[in-house]
C-alpha cells in the first residue's frame, strides 16, 4: 500500500492534521499542549500529528513551509 501524505486543516476549529497512509486503525496519543501523535494500533508506528490552535501557534509566520517528501519524526 502506498503511503500518501494527507494534510487536513479545519479553519473554523483551527485544527491541523498531517498523516501518512491509512490511519483508520490508529489512535491519537496526547503529548501535551494540544498536540497529538497518530499511532498505528498494530505496529506502534507514528502515522502523523494533529495540532489544535495551529494558526494561533504560528501567527508570526508568513508561510508554513516544508520540503516534499518529508520525514515525520516525532519524539516525546
Amino acid at each position: 500500500m502506498e503511503n500518501r501524505m494527507n494534510i487536513y486543516y479545519d479553519d473554523e476549529r483551527d485544527y491541523l492534521e498531517i498523516t501518512s497512509g491509512d490511519i483508520s486503525n490508529s489512535y491519537f496519543d496526547n503529548i501535551g499542549n494540544g498536540v497529538f501523535k497518530v499511532i498505528d494500533k498494530e505496529t506502534g508506528e507514528v502515522r502523523g500529528i494533529a495540532i489544535f490552535s495551529f494558526k494561533k501557534r504560528t501567527k508570526n509566520l508568513e508561510e508554513f513551509k516544508f520540503s516534499l517528501p518529508f520525514k515525520l519524526d516525532i519524539t516525546s
